[in-house]
């Protein structure tokens, strides 16, 4: 094969992966952008606020605001919730603490079961329903809210995997053109992969050239 002809397959070669990886990297870019914007204006309408500032001093465990909050609302304090980090800290460090310090641990499964046991009217069963009609929807909210976190995540997957396409594409490029640009350069009879008796040749060059000059010289 004629070293222009492998050149020439290898560039084209590269040309194409450039045109396959920026049109990855495009649809992943516009696939974190849909994502972000959906999780965004969804959690919006809910309109959830984490607890201002001035409540953290009195945090107290059993309170409505405890210790164990601290490290993951804290630095959330007083702002909408708008994104799937924030989500996630809502859901598992507020949430999932109200819950658990519910009887029966907040499991629905576990309340429901015990509301459907009581004795029908009687004051354990009503304290048993209003608590199932709680849990079922603290335990709904948090599902919701670690549905939109998932959601996110996968947005922000998409964004490294839009980078990572848009590099590789310009890697691609840039050794297209220095592909083409050899080709240029590289003589038409040239022959990839070279045949022994070439290598020979070329081996033996240097040589003939140092007689031909020794002879002139004399």
């Amino acid at each position: 094969m004629r070293r222009r002809t492998f050149d020439l397959i290898l560039s084209m070669v590269g040309a194409l992966l450039v045109v396959v990886l920026a049109a990855a990297g495009s649809l992943a870019l516009w696939g974190y952008s849909y994502t972000n914007n959906s999780v965004h204006n969804q959690l919006a309408e809910q309109q959830i606020f984490f607890p201002p500032k001035s409540v953290w001093a009195t945090a107290k465990p059993g309170t409505e605001i405890t210790p164990a909050m601290i490290p993951y609302l804290k630095q959330y304090s007083g702002q909408q919730l708008l994104t799937g980090q924030q989500a996630e800290a809502y859901a598992d460090h507020f949430i999932a603490i109200h819950l658990s310090e519910m009887p029966y641990h907040g499991v629905y499964a576990l309340v429901s079961a015990a509301a459907r046991s009581a004795k029908p009217g009687s004051a354990k069963a009503t304290q048993l329903a209003g608590l199932e009609q709680t849990v079922f929807q603290g335990t709904t909210l948090r599902g919701l809210l670690l549905e939109a976190y998932g959601f996110w995540t996968i947005g922000q997957v998409a964004l490294w995997a839009s980078i990572i396409s848009f590099i590789l594409a310009g890697v691609m490029l840039v050794l297209s053109v220095l592909g083409f640009v050899h080709l240029r350069r590289v003589p038409a009879e040239e022959e990839w992969p070279k045949s022994r008796v070439t290598r020979l040749s070329d081996a033996k060059a240097p040589d003939a050239k140092l007689i031909d000059k020794q002879a002139a010289a004399v």
